[in-house]
Parts: C-alpha cells; sequence; structure tokens
C-alpha cells in the first residue's frame, strides 16, 4: 500500500560563518556541527516575531512540527579568540543598556572576560519541518511566508552570522521525507558550486528503517525563558550529494 502524500516546507541555509550551540564548559564556546533544532525553531520564531518570554508559542513550535536537516557541506571550522570587558556585580544598581552600564564605572573596576569561540565557514544545510499536530499552531504556509519576510533579523546560530543568501522557503508535498528532500530547488546554487563536494548527511526525527544510526541529542525546547532543553531522538542518514541543487 502506497504511503499518504504530506506537505513538508524546507529551506536553504548558508552563510560565511555559522555556529550550532554544544554543551559549554569554561572559557570554551563550542559549536555542533550541523543545526539543533532549537536553533531553527528559535530561526522561525524570529520570523514570525515571537519573543523569547512567549513561552506557549515556543513550546508549539518546538512540539507541533517534525524536524529534518540534511548536511550538503560541513565546512570549515574556525576558533575565534573573545574578550569582553565584564563589570563587577552592583546590588540595586539598575541600567537600561550594558553601554550605560560600563560607562558609569571607574574604567579600572571593570574586568575582562576571555573566550574561545567556535564557528564553521562555508557550511550549507537543507532545513524540513512538517506538520505532527492535527492543528499546528501555524500552518506550513505561514511559516513559509514568515521566512521572506521576517519580523526580527535571522542568524545562523549566533547574531553575527546571518545568511549569506535567501532562505527559498518552499513547500513540496510528497509520500516521503526523501522524496521530499529531493523535490527542493534553490535557484541561486549556482553560487555555491564552488564550495569544496561532499558526502550528505540527513538527520531526522522520521525514521525510514534499514541502516541508519540512532543518536539522542538534548536540544529539544524545554522553556526558552530558563534556557532549558529536553532530549529528543533523530536517525542519521548517509547520502551521496555529488552535487550543489540548484
Amino acid at each position: 500500500m502506497a504511503e499518504a502524500a504530506r506537505d513538508y516546507l524546507l529551506f536553504r541555509l548558508y552563510a560565511g560563518l555559522a555556529s550550532w550551540g554544544d554543551i559549554a564548559v569554561g572559557e570554551v564556546r563550542p559549536s555542533f556541527e550541523r543545526p539543533s533544532k532549537s536553533a531553527l525553531v528559535g530561526l522561525l520564531a524570529a520570523a514570525l516575531g515571537v519573543r523569547r518570554h512567549e513561552e506557549e508559542a515556543q513550546r508549539r513550535l518546538a512540539e507541533d512540527y517534525g524536524f529534518a536537516v540534511e548536511v550538503c557541506r560541513f565546512g570549515q571550522p574556525l576558533r575565534d579568540y573573545h574578550t569582553v570587558q565584564r563589570p563587577p556585580q552592583r546590588k540595586g544598581a539598575d541600567y537600561r543598556s550594558r553601554r550605560e552600564e560600563l560607562t558609569a564605572l571607574p574604567r579600572e573596576s571593570l574586568a575582562t572576560t576571555l573566550s574561545y569561540r567556535d564557528y564553521w565557514q562555508d557550511a550549507l544545510y537543507t532545513a524540513c519541518f512538517w506538520a505532527k499536530a492535527e492543528t499546528p499552531a501555524y500552518s506550513l504556509a505561514a511559516l513559509a511566508d514568515a521566512l521572506r519576510r521576517p519580523r526580527f533579523t535571522l542568524y545562523l546560530g549566533r547574531k553575527s552570522c546571518p545568511p549569506a543568501l535567501p532562505l527559498h522557503p518552499q513547500i513540496v508535498t510528497r509520500a516521503s521525507l526523501g522524496a521530499a528532500f529531493a523535490a527542493a530547488r534553490f535557484p541561486d546554487g549556482r553560487w555555491l558550486a564552488d564550495l569544496d563536494p561532499a558526502d550528505g548527511v540527513r538527520y531526522s526525527e522520521e525514521s525510514r528503517g534499514g541502516e541508519e544510526l540512532r543518536l539522542v541529542r538534548r536540544d529539544q525546547p524545554a522553556s526558552r525563558r530558563r534556557w532549558q532543553f529536553a532530549d529528543r531522538v533523530e536517525y542519521r542518514q548517509s547520502l551521496p550529494l555529488p552535487e550543489v541543487r540548484s
């Protein structure tokens, strides 16, 4: 019996620099090699104009949709050295901005925080969402429109990593996730033709059976306001992608 077709929202992610949060200890801020679900749910929220303190709206975005991502190009790692001025804690003080706080204190009272932050250069991804809930918070068409005309600035993990090309969101109707990825077309793919070729890898919340690796990743948003995340199961599938889809 043939599998019933359903709608999938796909969009392309490319930037000169991207950074996807991983477990951070001490002064090193590493980056996972692929987008987290929490990061891309946050990207959808920014496009829609949903703020971090809007807990119910954030929860619906995280729970109402299935998620998959293809890593078309892993890119090259980059570690950046950061120094940040840090004022001492002052009880009862209220400042409207960081600039106001820094300028209100004598320079000799400021300390310096050192850190190393990891990025990926010229990485390329295709993201996919589909509705799991019977009545999701937003239709896929509404999500696509928001990605074309976002309310807030979009970025790939960090605010210093804006997209370098349009996301070209599109909705395709197919009988399987693999067929949906194969149907996606991005009109300015010629600009990415010089990227190093690589085999593709797909990470999906939906298993297709057969030879695939089951992984658990802690990137399911539980509370955006308290910055809490829950475990999420995904499946890794190796895919030959000799060319960037255009």
